[in-house]
C-alpha cells in the first residue's frame, strides 16, 4: 500500500498520554478546513458495558462527541473493529476474552472507511510496540497502513528518552513522521524543561514540534458537545495552524 496523505496515524509514547485528544483534534482541524475526515479506533481495551450488555469503545465515542457527528451504524463498526473488556495490553484483554484479533479485519474496515471519506485519523492503542497478538505488534500495523504517523508525547520530565525511542523505531520500519505534539498531563512543569524539550527533539530527533497541548482539568463531565469543541481549539490554535499547513502545503 503506497504512502498516502489521506489520513493519519496518532501513536503515544506510553498509555494515557492524549492519544484521543490529538485524535479529536485532527479531525477537526480537517474538517474545518473543508475535508472530511474521521476518527478509527482499531483496538480499544477497557470497554464501557452498556445497559443491553454491548461494549462502547470511550475514546471514539468521545473523539465522535467532539466533532458533533454520528456515523452510519456501518462506518461505526468500521471505526473500532474491537473493542475489549478488560483495560490491558490489547494482545492479554484479547485473550481473556477468547478473541482473535485479526490483522486483515482491521486493515479492511480501515479500507472501507478511506474509500468512503476523504481522511482517516487512526488511534493506536499504547506504545509502537504494544502487542496486537503474540506475533504482531501495532508498528506491524502501521506499516500496513503507511500512514504518517503523529507522535503524543508528556511536555515534562521524562519525555526525551520515551520520545526520542519511538521516532528511532518508527523510521526504522520505514515510516514517516509527520510531526510530535506534547502534552501537559500535570498542572505545572518548569518552564526550562518543556522549552529544552522542544529544542532537543527538534535538533536531535529531526521532527516538527506541532506545539503543546496544555493541561486541562475538564475534558468529560456534562459540558456540551458544542462547547467542549469550541474549547478545544481555542486552547490549541497553534497546533490547528500546523496541521492545516501540513494538510494544505
Amino acid at each position: 500500500m503506497p504512502k498516502q496523505k489521506n489520513g493519519l496515524a496518532v501513536i503515544g509514547t506510553d498509555t494515557g498520554v492524549g492519544k484521543t485528544m490529538l485524535t479529536a483534534l485532527l479531525c477537526l482541524a480537517a474538517r474545518q478546513a473543508g475535508m472530511d475526515w474521521v476518527p478509527m479506533k482499531p483496538v480499544q481495551t477497557g470497554g464501557i458495558r452498556l445497559p443491553d450488555g454491548r461494549l462502547t469503545a470511550p475514546d471514539l465515542d468521545w473523539v465522535l462527541k467532539i466533532l458533533g457527528w454520528v456515523p452510519s451504524p456501518q462506518d461505526l463498526i468500521r471505526m473500532n473493529p474491537y473493542v475489549l473488556d478488560y483495560a490491558a495490553s490489547p494482545h492479554l484483554s484479547a485473550e481473556l476474552g477468547g478473541i482473535t484479533i485479526e490483522r486483515s479485519r482491521i486493515l479492511q474496515a480501515y479500507q472501507e472507511l478511506a474509500a468512503g471519506h476523504a481522511g482517516v485519523v487512526v488511534e493506536g492503542a499504547g506504545g509502537l510496540l504494544v502487542p496486537l497478538g503474540r506475533d504482531w505488534m501495532l508498528a506491524d500495523l502501521l506499516v500496513d497502513l503507511q500512514l504518517p504517523v503523529v507522535v503524543v508525547a508528556r511536555a515534562g520530565l521524562g519525555t526525551l528518552n520515551h520520545t526520542l525511542l519511538t521516532l528511532e523505531a518508527l523510521r526504522t520500519r520505514g515510516l514517516t513522521v509527520a510531526g510530535v505534539v506534547l502534552n501537559q498531563l500535570i498542572p505545572q512543569i518548569p518552564e526550562a524543561i518543556e522549552t529544552d524539550n522542544v529544542r532537543v527533539l527538534k535538533e536531535m530527533g529531526k521532527v516538527s514540534v506541532w506545539g503543546t497541548m496544555p493541561y486541562w482539568d475538564g475534558l468529560d463531565g456534562e459540558i456540551y458537545p458544542g462547547i467542549l469543541r469550541c474549547r478545544l481549539m481555542e486552547r490549541v490554535p497553534e497546533i490547528a495552524r500546523q496541521v492545516r499547513r501540513y494538510l494544505l502545503p
